[in-house]
């Protein structure tokens, strides 16, 4: 995961008067790969960073080694109460040893995911540790159709929690809608609002894949959440959303653009005539907004100082179904597409999920049928791209649709895009905990 900082932080003298004391010690232990980590003082008041080598529980005694390469040891209790729980439950650590399996490669995993999500306990996020963000893109069906209310409306969010039952964690004792005080909802790019993660995120009376996807790693990491959401309705990925690099190419006897080209095709043989929009535009758009999000991360997360692009969620395909070209080249435009927002965004571990159209059933044919191939074959588990092993999941929602097509916002029905987005959650935990 690519790790920013905005600003170097060092040990201050009170606690390095306090490390010191062991430091001999601690020099003598080896490098084990555990993971970088921001500590706090036990007043709250100063923060150093340092990679944990060594802990005790029976002693307290905590090695850590700093950036510059100094080894210190020092006693738990000169830690924060977040610092002294995070060792617990690292337990016994040896230069030998490594962080418990069910910690991710950054230490941010640390539920078990259950079928049916508990209460929001209402706690703040840990800010010791870096937000971890997620940049969902796509076209209208990630901004988000489903309709919050009225309870009447069958289709409604309010009908599937108060009448159906369903849900449960999405409402409080008093039947009002819970807000994630752990998760930060940015809509970036059709309409600039930011909030603490709830039906709306903030505003509206719409959801997308957002609510069922924040709840699901909002209890599943330890750490500060901000969902960006860089997406816009009726764009393709072969035109649209077309990632920098991606060449022209010869087909029918037509030229079909790559990057940067201002029109989608043109007769072989000719130059096509400049236009307002170019190909990727859309995507040289989504991921500027998302940056800038980020660039004023106190806005979009207050109180943050660090983050990580720790995944990317992506909902599309309805567009490029209606270009037989674009279907046909899908799967490689989508590949190249991973690759770019990684290297874009400084995240080459950065996780990727994706959902298929949830009309798509497995075996059609035609341009969906091409659509739907394509999302499969990226998967990491299926092996077509064995460099996606692990990093990517695509998640089949024809199951978790309530009927519908995407170019219909699937009748507006909450039900699907709460189902959608709590699936593409847990294949992100999923990730993520590997």
């Amino acid at each position: 995961m690519a790790n920013h900082s905005h600003s170097a932080i060092r040990p201050t003298n009170v606690l390095t008067r306090c490390l010191l004391a062991g430091a001999a010690a601690a020099a003598l232990i080896a490098p084990c790969g555990m993971q970088a980590r921001t500590w706090t003082s036990s007043d709250g008041t100063k923060t150093f960073e340092g990679e944990l080598k060594s802990y005790d529980p029976d002693s307290g005694s905590v090695g850590v080694t700093l950036p510059n390469g100094k080894a210190m040891s020092f006693n738990q209790s000169k830690l924060s109460e977040a610092d002294i729980a995070f060792l617990k439950e690292q337990g016994k650590v040896t230069p030998e040893s490594k962080p418990a399996a069910s910690s991710s490669s950054s230490g941010i995993v640390k539920n078990k995911l259950p079928d049916v999500l508990p209460d929001h306990d209402g706690k703040e996020a840990d800010m010791s540790k870096p937000v971890q963000v997620f940049i969902m893109m796509g076209q209208s069906n990630m901004v988000g159709m489903g309709e919050v209310g009225p309870e009447s409306k069958n289709n409604s969010l309010e009908y599937y929690c108060k009448t159906e039952k369903k849900y449960p964690h999405l409402i409080d004792d008093a039947g009002k809608w819970v807000v994630r005080n752990d998760v930060r909802c940015a809509m970036v790019t059709c309409d600039n609002q930011t909030g603490w993660l709830e039906p709306g995120y903030g505003a509206g009376d719409k959801i997308g894949p957002e609510l069922g996807f924040g709840h699901v790693v909002g209890h599943a990491i330890d750490a500060p959440v901000l969902l960006i959401k860089a997406c816009i309705g009726n764009r393709s990925l072969g035109w649209d959303l077309l990632p920098p690099g991606s060449e022209r190419f010869e087909e029918g006897g037509k030229m079909y653009a790559g990057y940067k080209d201002p029109q989608p095709s043109w007769d072989k043989g000719a130059e096509p005539a400049a236009g307002g929009w170019y190909a990727g535009k859309q995507y040289d758009d989504d991921t500027a907004n998302a940056k800038a999000a980020l660039a004023d991360l106190d806005s979009s997360y207050p109180g943050a100082k660090k983050y990580e692009v720790a995944g990317f969620v992506f909902w599309q395909g309805e567009k490029d179904g209606g270009n037989a070209v674009h279907a046909a080249h899908y799967e490689k435009n989508l590949v190249a597409f991973i690759k770019q927002l990684r290297k874009d965004f400084d995240a080459p571990n950065a996780k990727f999920v994706l959902a298929t159209l949830g009309e798509a059933t497995k075996g059609s044919g035609g341009n969906g049928g091409m659509i739907l191939d394509a999302h499969l074959a990226v998967d990491g588990a299926k092996g077509k791209h064995p460099e996606f092993k692990g990093n990517v999941a695509t998640v089949y929602s024809n199951p978790l649709s309530n009927g519908g097509s995407g170019n219909g916002h699937y009748g507006n029905n909450a039900g699907t895009y709460m189902n959608v987005g709590d699936a593409m959650g847990r294949a992100m935990v999923e990730l993520l905990a590997k």
